[in-house]
């Protein structure tokens, strides 16, 4: 009994090591994503080392997160921790409209307005 409690409370103790999970880097075929993109009501950087920073104005609900990137689906990409996941869905990856670069992200169009971070 006294082995299971200790092996429990090592696990207790472990836990909040193990959701921090470092950011994932942006891999080479994603580096259109890096960079400072700015839209209505909303900013999202995402720097090459897999940081991310996020900040949304809604009426009653204001949000400013820093975040780590753990991955891309396909256009998507989830952020968060171990434990914890949210996923921007990106029904336009990054792409050249004139000289500007565009992006569409939970339903809102970012322009780039610096492309490294």
């Amino acid at each position: 009994m006294h082995m299971l409690r200790t092996a429990v409370l090592a696990a207790a103790c472990l836990l909040p090591l193990a959701a921090q999970a470092d950011p994932v880097p942006v891999p080479a075929e994603k580096l259109a994503y890096v960079g400072d993109w700015q839209g209505k009501d909303m900013r999202l950087q995402l720097a090459r080392d897999g940081k991310v920073k996020y900040k949304r104005d809604r009426p009653n609900r204001k949000m400013d997160l820093s975040l780590d990137l753990q991955g891309f689906n396909g256009d998507n990409f989830d952020v968060g921790t171990f434990m914890v996941r949210s996923t921007f869905v990106v029904s336009k990856p990054p792409h050249r409209v004139g000289d500007k670069w565009k992006m569409t992200v939970d339903g809102v169009e970012l322009t780039r307005v610096h492309p490294t971070l």
